[in-house]
């Protein structure tokens, strides 16, 4: 068999619908897989963003209740009138200087 024989055969099968479907069905796993892969990469990259995020509010919490000590102490009623007293120099009434109103 010569070589343009052998050209023409191979011709012909190319034409032939079962190498076509093979080719569509490689060409699918191809892409297939690809998307896959890709879909597994932002997967990854989406549960470290999550991990981020919940680390960020736990130390949120924390200063969150940490603020919330402060504010109570800055808020206590001893504090306030020992402030009172020491910085704004606030007394009480002496009783003679105490005037009552009535209505």
């Amino acid at each position: 068999m010569s070589w343009a024989a052998r050209l023409s055969g191979l011709r012909l099968s190319l034409l032939q619908p079962i190498v076509w479907q093979n080719a569509a069905v490689v060409a699918v796993l191809v892409a297939t897989s690809v998307a896959v892969a890709f879909s597994v990469h932002k997967s990854r990259l989406y549960l470290a963003d999550l991990q981020s995020l919940q680390s960020e509010r736990d130390h949120l919490e924390v200063e969150w209740g940490q603020l919330l000590l402060e504010q109570q102490a800055w808020g206590a009623y001893g504090r306030i009138g020992k402030v009172a007293v020491d910085e704004l120099g606030m007394r009480s009434p002496a009783p003679h200087d105490v005037m009552m109103v009535r209505p």
